[in-house]
């Protein structure tokens, strides 16, 4: 039997109730009662969210970098001539 112990993290946290209350209020019907899950499922959401702008703000930051705009320029040019190729 695998021993998923060592895999969790145990934390102890003091919450508003009526924080508590809202979110389960709000929560998918199967997390409602397993507050486990629900924070679980929360803190997963948050962390892909999180991942999502932070590669966003760095594509756009990247958009705005005169070094890259001139990379993008001369490799555009560069392909100019096959856009119409029928590839």
């Amino acid at each position: 039997m695998k021993n998923t112990t060592k895999n969790t993290i145990r934390r102890s946290i003091a919450l508003p109730n009526e924080l508590v209350e809202e979110l389960r209020s709000i929560a998918p019907p199967e997390l409602r009662n397993n507050f486990n899950r629900l924070v679980t499922f929360i803190l997963i959401d948050f962390t892909r969210r999180q991942k999502k702008y932070q590669f966003e703000t760095a594509m756009a930051e990247m958009a705005n970098d005169p070094a890259i705009q001139e990379v993008c320029s001369v490799l555009s040019e560069e392909f100019a001539e096959t856009e119409n190729d029928g590839l």
